[in-house]
Parts: structure tokens; sequence; C-alpha cells
């Protein structure tokens, strides 16, 4: 019974851990002029963070118990 409601959570802190990595403060960060195999660091950086949180989403939508 208790199964949709930690996958709400689970769904919920997802969405949060993706609002702190799109946020002012750590693209800051990233907003360097170095590169990583050719690629801006802030560029590689936002598409690591996106595919953290896919990666993520999957993982709470897709697991069975």
């Amino acid at each position: 019974m208790n199964q949709p409601d930690d996958k709400s959570q689970r769904l919920v802190g997802v969405f949060l851990l993706g609002t702190l990595l799109f946020n002012f403060p750590l693209l800051a960060l990233f907003n360097r002029t170095a590169s990583i195999l050719g690629v801006p660091l802030l560029y590689a950086y936002i598409f690591a963070s996106w595919a953290l949180v896919i990666g993520l989403l999957a993982l709470v939508v897709e697991r069975s118990r």
C-alpha cells in the first residue's frame, strides 16, 4: 500500500535535485573557459546533469517490487 507513496516521494526528490542542479549558483560554478574533450565545461555539466536526472527518473519509475 505504501509503494505509490514511496514512488511519489522519490519523484519529488529527483525533481528537487534537478532544480538544484539547474539553478544559478551551480551553473555559475561551471561557467568557465575550460573544456572537456573540446566541449565547453558548462555544456558538459548541463548534459551530464540532464543524463543523471533522466537516469534517476528511469530507476524510480521502472523499479518493481
